[in-house]
């Protein structure tokens, strides 16, 4: 089972989604009830809702990029080391994904905003699994997963 611990300190993001924590679980129910792979799993992750400030600092501080980001994903472990923790051990904690509340589009519509969110969050996620986009054919791979994710959530 997949858990999120989300963490917000900038009181905006309830202007698009009145409580991140409620939504982001009700949201990880429906992916963990078809994706019956980790049902026997704790498999914990943080979402840190942020802002480009907040961001920035942290891309800097541990990507050695100063620019704002829509999203950061920090895995705890690489896919090998991951893979040998999903089979030997029942509690694995995943990494961390940031994402950036100035990089979501659509701030008018709340659903287009949802929906642009759970793409990024869905995106981090898949990241933190051990997947990557750095050729075609990894972005193809991590793309057909990422659209399986969001299919469990409509």
């Amino acid at each position: 089972m997949i858990k999120f611990n989300v963490i917000s300190k900038n009181p905006r993001w309830k202007n698009y989604i009145k409580n991140p924590d409620t939504y982001i679980n009700r949201q990880i129910s429906k992916l963990n009830q078809n994706q019956k792979k980790y049902k026997n799993k704790s498999i914990i992750c943080t979402l840190l809702l942020s802002e480009n400030k907040e961001i920035k600092k942290l891309n800097k501080k541990f990507r050695n990029k100063d620019q704002i980001t829509d999203i950061l994903s920090f895995p705890s472990l690489d896919k090998k080391k991951l893979k040998k923790k999903l089979k030997n051990e029942k509690e694995i904690y995943l990494g961390d994904i940031i994402i950036n509340l100035n990089k979501i589009k659509f701030k008018k519509n709340i659903k287009k905003f949802q929906l642009e969110f759970n793409k990024l969050w869905i995106h981090g996620l898949v990241h933190l699994f051990g997947y990557d986009h750095k050729n075609d054919k990894d972005f193809l791979t991590m793309l057909k997963i990422e659209k399986k994710f969001l299919s469990y959530l409509n």
